[in-house]
């Protein structure tokens, strides 16, 4: 063969490669839009229909509807009243869109919850609903609603703590990268919602309102609690109750909580945590920043069970080990609150006093309460009562505290007085006077 025929043949087998190449490409890019118009109309769309009333378990069409849809496709609540007469798991979810229009109504019937609420595997409590999964996305648009029919149980569970098989409202499973917004909870069961083993949420424009209508208390309906929870952030809530607002217990890892109200309950609760004997836990890397707090018992308490364990949990245990450092709590509103802030290593059985330096669970370091406003009636700033056995709390700051007494004999003068109990100096923006 000649050069030149050689030459020939060699670019006319170049331009052959070169439009194969060039087709696959094109045909590669059209089975790709293919595949995403496919994946577009196989997305699913499940529309729950109520039963129109309580005599009709909605339970059964909400689960069918998550079963059907909750993989890649849409759950729709319409702007109806759906029965919820018995318990929900509808975990394993993935790539899922819900929306609530309407309001979930929890039955009354308390003899069933107490035997068939879902355990939720923390301090021998229960759950009403387990929900969790991937990629979730479940919207409320500010009015969906769950009402938990709480009265019933604040009037039967009387001032019995944490009674046994309560439910909570809600638990956050295993769930990862997704987002809560624009929900409402009414008179939860208990706890109202609890993000346990979970990671990557977002929890927004959360409305929460957990009070009695009567003189029966409504103890125990914590806001929300974090539990072995990574990177969950808290934005623009208003919780009413009459407990914890907010809440990180175990493991709690870079919580986050924004411009936030809290109103006539606990406040921020760190813990409490140190509950199992033996058990290493720790509470790290919590930051909450312009937080409106009215009439609320404290600011923020951090709170372990003392090293010795008397009963087991829910109500009773003590001895665990671990720590809690990292906390911030700053630009913070106060409106007539009640305290502002408490360390105490004292949590025992059923309230028992005593044994606050047993525990081995260490505070610090990192523990800042800063740039705090307005007003309480309260007559002391801080009450810090950390256990001697776990070396005392170190690395404290509570600074640029303006905050106002209103009423008694000290009325329109700054709160001050920080009483202390193995508080390690130095401490920062305050000196230990109690």
């Amino acid at each position: 063969m000649s050069a030149g025929r050689f030459l020939a043949f060699v670019s006319r087998a170049c331009i052959f490669l070169f439009v194969l190449l060039v087709l696959g490409n094109h045909l590669a890019a059209e089975q790709d839009t293919a595949n995403s118009i496919l994946s577009i109309r196989a997305r699913k769309q499940c529309t729950v229909e109520p039963g129109g009333s309580n005599a009709t378990d909605d339970a059964v069409a909400i689960r069918r509807a998550f079963e059907e849809c909750g993989r890649g496709g849409k759950v729709v609540f319409l702007n109806e009243t759906y029965y919820v007469n018995s318990v929900l798991n509808t975990s394993a979810l993935e790539d899922v869109d819900i929306e609530l229009h309407g309001t979930l109504l929890w039955s009354t019937d308390i003899d069933y919850w107490l035997n068939n609420s879902l355990p939720m595997g923390y301090q021998n409590q229960t759950t009403a609903w387990i929900f969790g999964g991937r990629r979730v996305r479940f919207q409320g648009f500010g009015y969906g609603t769950f009402d938990g029919n709480g009265q019933v149980w604040y009037d039967f569970a009387g001032s019995v703590s944490n009674y046994p098989h309560r439910p909570h409202q809600l638990t956050i499973w295993e769930t990862y990268d997704s987002v809560f917004e624009g929900l409402r909870f009414v008179q939860s069961q208990m706890w109202t919602m609890t993000v346990k083993n979970s990671e990557n949420v977002l929890l927004q424009d959360i409305y929460v309102n957990n009070t009695s209508e009567n003189d029966s208390s409504a103890r125990n309906t914590d806001g929300a609690d974090t539990i072995y929870a990574n990177n969950i952030t808290f934005n623009r809530w208003h919780v009413v109750n009459g407990d914890d607002g907010i809440s990180t217990k175990a493991n709690s890892s870079n919580i986050f909580i924004y411009d936030t109200i809290l109103e006539d309950g606990q406040g921020i609760a760190i813990g409490s945590i140190g509950q199992f004997p033996g058990w290493y836990e720790y509470i790290e890397n919590v930051y909450a920043k312009n937080i409106t707090l009215l009439n609320t018992r404290w600011a923020i308490y951090l709170k372990t069970w003392t090293g010795v364990q008397k009963g087991y949990p829910p109500n009773g245990g003590g001895g665990g080990l671990g720590y809690m450092r990292n906390i911030t709590m700053e630009s913070v509103t106060h409106i007539r609150t009640r305290g502002l802030f408490q360390i105490t290593q004292c949590t025992s059985y059923n309230d028992e006093s005593g044994d606050c330096d047993t525990s081995q669970f260490h505070i610090g370091p990192d523990i800042a309460f800063r740039n705090h406003t307005g007003t309480t009636t309260a007559t002391v700033a801080a009450d810090l009562q950390c256990s001697a056995d776990a070396g005392g709390c170190d690395g404290i700051e509570i600074s640029g505290i303006d905050v106002v007494v209103v009423g008694g004999s000290t009325n329109g003068t700054l709160v001050g007085g920080y009483e202390c109990s193995n508080v390690l100096e130095p401490t920062t923006g305050f000196v230990c006077d109690g």
